[in-house]
């Protein structure tokens, strides 16, 4: 089976759909099923910058004091869902290169780990996943391998253009939030799923209706 699942990394509802998944497919896997997952780039602030600031304060001068408050509320029930969120020392930054990452990691196979090392730098250690130095750590903790010393401008600034109109095309499937789970034969799924409901989705796809 095949999943794509389209997301950013400082969405928590990308995280918390991502964690649910991840569960399911954890037991996917332990019966011997094979799954490939990658996943589809989508930035929540397109063309933001990268100086990285207090997230709080940059909610609540765009959503207002309410918003603020609901977003705590909100991360003080994940707890309940294995989940550690720090809004007070999470960092508002651009995802673009977060998402480079995601794609040098997946030409490793590392996408999965990649992707939730990210989420975790983002919600629960406060790290600056918009930094080039931050970045290089996290890669570095995964396994994944930098590009050469030596690589031609032009590489990199191809990676860019394939990743800009990847962003367009994943917009252009219809794609206005996230996360979304594009699961080969089933109809997709928008926003951060149960575990019953990726499962049974995930079953319809496996064309049998047990074994989760």
């Amino acid at each position: 089976m095949r999943v794509r699942i389209a997301l950013d990394v400082i969405c928590v509802h990308s995280y918390l759909g991502y964690t649910r998944f991840t569960r399911v497919a954890e037991r996917l896997r332990a019966e011997g099923r094979q799954l490939a997952v990658e996943f589809l780039p989508f930035e929540l602030a397109p063309g933001a910058g990268t100086e990285g600031e207090p997230l709080l304060p940059v909610l609540e001068r765009v959503f207002g004091a309410q918003a603020v408050q609901q977003t705590l509320q909100f991360a003080r029930q994940l707890t309940a869902e294995g989940l550690e969120l720090h809004y007070e020392r999470a960092v508002a930054t651009g995802t673009f290169e977060a998402h480079r990452l995601i794609a040098r990691a997946a030409r490793q196979g590392l996408a999965e780990p990649m992707v939730e090392r990210l989420f975790r730098a983002h919600f629960t250690d406060g790290l600056h996943i918009g930094d080039p130095a931050t970045l290089t750590r996290l890669a570095d903790e995964i396994g994944v391998t930098p590009d050469s010393p030596g690589a031609a401008q032009a590489k990199r600034d191809a990676e860019t253009e394939r990743l800009r109109a990847e962003l367009v095309r994943v917009r252009r499937l219809g794609v206005t939030g996230v996360p979304v789970f594009f699961i080969d034969g089933v109809r997709q799924l928008t926003g951060s799923q149960s575990e019953a409901a990726l499962a049974a989705a995930l079953r319809e796809a496996a064309g049998t209706g047990n074994g989760f």
